[in-house]
């Protein structure tokens, strides 16, 4: 007999890559009229390294000691907070022990505060998404991707793959460009809604917003059709 809860968690990854992947495809289309729009990966893609566990997940920590591990990514656009992101999460006890996994989606984005660019940061092409994990291997990117710093604030609802769903704020603070002194510390913090429960320690993740700004090409020229010379018949 097949275990149920193995199927719910390859669909619920399924379903996790499948948005990833619309998302990140469907963005170059949106860049081209806003200069307000935003890659952002958490604790995913080229920001994990092989054998490193201190870059991924991105890990919330209580006072009490439990935390949230999380991983994902999506798009958003500052100007009008639309916003399409998932991911996955795991809720370990202070000890340890897993006590729920699942995934994540994006509702909507409260706030993004940008600390500006960073040039030189990362390369701006040919950049590659997803360990082997999570996501896909190589995704294609708009042309010169900038990483830029900043605090964007997320609502989000928590799948898990037993029990109910719950909602909660998801802050992602990337330490690049002016970063203020009270956010110079990079990763995620978590405040679940129904019950006020804060993880508000960032134990550890590499976070990163790419800003993408459309690079208008110059209209191609049509060659002017030069007229056929007329050849003066021979005597």
């Amino acid at each position: 007999m097949s275990n149920p809860g193995a199927f719910s968690i390859a669909a619920m990854t399924r379903v996790v890559v499948s948005c990833l992947a619309v998302c990140l495809y469907a963005f170059p289309a949106a860049a081209q009229s806003h200069d307000d729009n935003y890659i952002f990966l958490l604790a995913s893609g080229f920001l994990c390294d092989a054998g490193d566990s201190s870059n991924c997940p991105a890990t919330a920590k209580a006072t009490q000691g439990d935390s949230y591990e999380m991983s994902g990514a999506g798009t958003f656009e500052a100007q009008n907070k639309s916003v399409k992101a998932a991911g996955t999460f795991t809720h370990k006890s202070s000890n340890g022990n897993v006590l729920e996994t699942g995934v994540w989606l994006a509702g909507e984005l409260v706030s993004f505060d940008s600390y500006g660019a960073a040039p030189g940061a990362l390369p701006r092409q040919g950049l590659a998404f997803g360990p082997a994990r999570f996501g896909p291997k190589h995704l294609p990117m708009p042309s010169g991707p900038m990483p830029t710093g900043g605090l964007a604030v997320f609502r989000i609802r928590l799948l898990p793959i037993s029990g109910p769903s719950k909602t909660a704020v998801l802050q992602v603070n990337c330490a690049l460009g002016e970063v203020p002194r009270e956010r110079s510390v990079e990763g995620i913090r978590l405040t679940l809604e129904k019950n006020g429960s804060e993880f508000s320690e960032e134990a550890g993740g590499r976070v990163m917003f790419l800003s993408v700004r459309h690079e208008v090409n110059a209209p191609t020229k049509t060659p002017r059709q030069e007229p056929a010379s007329q050849e003066t018949p021979s005597n």
